[in-house]
């Protein structure tokens, strides 16, 4: 199946999707999601902290041409999901997954996580692994590191003044060191409008100063399937390739490693990562 995809672009071709957003109430809020569509086995993907359902905008058409339906949702205090909550972490983010899932009634699904949504992919298959057929880790944060300059300088003067907005512009630049998607300038201009809106920037501060604890303590314990997808520049990290081999290590499984991608490998070389994540998908049956 994958063979047959035409997977020549350099980066993301397209440009931002159009959506026709859908709402689930939970708790003290509500969850925006779109779906797609696709008559196959269900992909619900979701982005990392500081960002929008759309960095799946690459993924997305390769996808739903290989036969899956794929959803793609916005983390709390982001994009249009309710921006003021109770808990931020990553467990909550998972629970929000799991009630999405429960509402489409088309599990178990295959998560898709970036960055600390990693973690929440993580979280929904220890919480209910009927319900998670497996789960994809993009740029995966989920332990706590020696904090980088930007996790220094960030809580401190980054997000003290009117200027936060274009401080985690400047950073968010810096996870594509390779190349950026073709529409990556509207890309931009969405997320920092979305990111001017009232309470989304007091969100991303308040995650940003989470500890991972709780999810690195569940991560040896992980039974389901797990593809482990990490580029080589990834700025998150001090040894980028070390902590994909200690996740797939931990996690029983041989992880990807894209040579010179960032923090976005599926979304700044989707054309590496592609043939790798549908070979998975179609090892799990889930077409």
């Amino acid at each position: 199946m994958a063979a047959s995809l035409s997977l020549a672009a350099p980066a993301a071709a397209t440009t931002l999707p159009e959506t026709n957003t859908r709402f689930l109430a939970v708790g003290e809020g509500r969850i925006a999601y779109d779906d797609t569509g696709g008559s196959g086995r269900l992909l619900l993907a979701i982005p990392g902290m500081g960002d929008l359902r759309s960095e799946y905008r690459a993924l997305r058409p390769l996808l739903l041409q290989a036969g899956y339906r794929i959803v793609t949702m916005d983390i709390r205090g982001h994009g249009a999901t309710t921006a003021q909550w109770n808990d931020y972490s990553a467990h909550a983010v998972g629970r929000d997954a799991l009630a999405l899932i429960e509402h489409l009634n088309a599990g178990p699904a295959v998560i898709l996580g970036n960055s600390f949504a990693a973690g929440s992919a993580l979280w929904a298959a220890h919480d209910a692994p009927a319900q998670v057929r497996a789960v994809v880790l993009l740029g995966p944060v989920v332990r706590d590191g020696q904090p980088s300059w930007f996790a220094r300088t960030a809580v401190a003067l980054g997000f003290g003044g009117p200027w936060r907005v274009a401080f985690w512009l400047a950073f968010w630049n810096s996870l594509f060191p390779a190349q950026k998607p073709s529409d990556h300038a509207e890309a931009k201009a969405a997320l920092a409008a979305n990111l001017r809106e009232p309470g989304r920037m007091d969100a991303l501060r308040t995650m940003i100063g989470l500890s991972k604890a709780d999810t690195a303590a569940i991560v040896a314990r992980s039974r389901v399937p797990a593809l482990v997808v990490m580029g080589t520049r990834d700025p998150d990290f001090p040894d980028p390739v070390a902590e994909a081999r200690w996740l797939g290590e931990a996690l029983g499984t041989e992880p990807l490693i894209v040579a010179g991608a960032g923090h976005y490998p599926h979304l700044e070389m989707p054309q590496r990562v592609a043939p790798t994540l549908l070979d998975f998908l179609a090892r799990l049956g889930a077409a």
